[in-house]
């Protein structure tokens, strides 16, 4: 490991200045026309992985291409086989008036690297990239046989990625997959996230006259479609913050004394946040800290929520109708069908018949969990430990990446969240940043990274 740690410090410079090649590509998915930067993004991360000795290939989808990365092995390998994810495509720049500098003109200032994608998610995955090429450059073999897979959609909603992992199924079939595309607390708290919320989206309309109507005249005899909805969803949750739909916490899994006892490290202070978040004060679950209730409980949360006129002045109409956006955020093992299902029963049930109401279901995805303690998880700890030289921390996500239950139902294996970006990162926001400090450890950690996954997999096949 000396050989390839003295490497990666050799060539710290070097891997900065490629990283600022590859973010110069406006790589944004999102957006018809930057499809040639999107094709021309691919072929350079292809062309670069090729000079580099791996086996690249640029494999097309019906939207963006996918890049699929291997590393050398010899036919009929039996060596462990891991699959390091990410995706070269990254968010809209816009507000572009909010950035310092140019979005897709990476700028170096102190140890940040200023640029869109330099932690979402460029940067993370090229960390895993660079420390390939310190064990080929200086001869030092690695334990397992890895494959990069990155592709181009992930920032739209991963479109083209489940069929490819169907179509390509046996040749991706690994031990596990690794993904360095979230976050950790602070540098000296790097971080395996092992659980992250699921989603379900509800939209409800509530349907009242088939017009707006004349408040003065019809006000106090019809009923009001915007009050009504308010009435609902003020019912959604009750003052302790408990949501109060029937059955909705029947298949939540308790967090264990060893989970809870882990959180209680974060480096987290429910007064710092609350500042930081400019509110008078923080509101939550009662019974859960501030940790627990952003990332490891359950939530209802109005999205959107339109009726009658929204212009200057007023208007003295009871509207036609009220609409509100939800989405619950859901902790294992809560079903997305299941809750939107209980939803939409519970607000029929609080409606009044006065009104017309509509529930409709929109996405879902399901939450993930890996077990903490298992050996996977460890193994990936220490290898956090040995990087950053500082104990790591167990991280629940409060998003969702719905692409991880895609991994698990498709290929069978569990995802490894090993992501670098820190909290001011400003993912998906102007100034966009990555450190370069943990892009460097973050080479290391994937350096002992595969030798610790190996002897777990290994110990798991030995007879008891």
């Amino acid at each position: 490991m000396k050989a390839v740690d003295s490497y990666l410090d050799q060539h710290r410079d070097r891997f900065v200045r490629e990283l600022c090649d590859y973010l110069r590509f406006p790589s944004v998915s999102a957006q018809p026309e930057h499809a040639p930067d999107m094709r021309a993004c691919a072929g350079w991360l292809v062309d670069h992985c090729t000079r580099l000795g791996l086996e690249a290939e640029l494999c097309p989808t019906a939207g963006n291409p996918i890049v699929l990365v291997r590393t050398p092995r010899q036919p009929g390998s039996k060596k462990p086989h891991f699959v390091v994810y990410g995706h070269y495509d990254v968010q809209p720049p816009d507000p572009l008036d909010l950035w310092v500098s140019p979005p897709f003109e990476p700028r170096v200032e102190g140890d940040a690297l200023f640029a869109r994608g330099s932690a979402d998610n460029k940067g993370q995955h090229m960390a895993h990239i660079n420390a390939v090429e310190a064990h080929l450059r200086t001869g030092t073999e690695l334990p397992c046989d890895l494959t990069f897979l990155i592709e181009g959609e992930e920032e739209v909603g991963c479109t083209n990625l489940t069929p490819f992992l169907r179509k390509r199924r046996r040749e991706l079939k690994c031990e596990a997959m690794v993904i360095s595309d979230t976050g950790m607390p602070s540098p000296r708290h790097p971080a395996l996230t092992y659980a992250l919320r699921g989603i379900a989206a509800v939209e409800v309309i509530v349907h009242g006259p088939d017009r707006d109507l004349h408040s003065g005249i019809f006000g106090g005899s019809v009923d009001n479609p915007a009050m009504v909805l308010c009435q609902v969803l003020a019912q959604l949750r009750d003052r302790k913050g408990r949501i109060t739909v029937p059955g909705f916490y029947d298949d939540v899994v308790k967090l264990s004394a060893y989970e809870r006892k882990q959180m209680a490290r974060l480096p987290f202070k429910e007064s710092s946040e609350r500042k930081f978040l400019g509110v008078p004060g923080m509101f939550g679950e009662s019974g859960f800290t501030f940790v627990e209730r952003r990332s490891a409980r359950p939530t209802c949360e109005i999205n959107g929520l339109t009726s009658g006129y929204q212009g200057a002045g007023s208007k003295t109409i009871i509207p036609s109708w009220a609409r509100a956006k939800l989405t619950f955020r859901l902790v294992p093992d809560q079903d997305p069908a299941t809750i939107a299902r209980l939803v939409k029963a519970h607000l029929k049930d609080l409606c009044p018949p006065t009104v017309r109401l509509e529930v409709n279901a929109g996405h879902g995805g399901s939450p993930y969990l890996i077990d903490p303690t298992g050996p996977l998880a460890q193994a990936s700890m220490r290898a956090l430990k040995s990087a950053f030289e500082c104990e790591p921390v167990l991280l629940r996500e409060g998003g969702s990446i719905p692409i991880v239950n895609d991994f698990k139902r498709i290929l069978g294996v569990d995802s490894l969240l090993l992501g670098l970006a820190l909290p001011n990162a400003n993912a998906h926001s102007p100034n966009e940043q990555f450190s370069l400090s943990i892009f460097q450890k973050g080479m290391r950690m994937s350096a002992r990274l595969w030798p610790e996954l190996v002897q777990a997999v290994e110990r798991g096949k030995r007879p008891a």
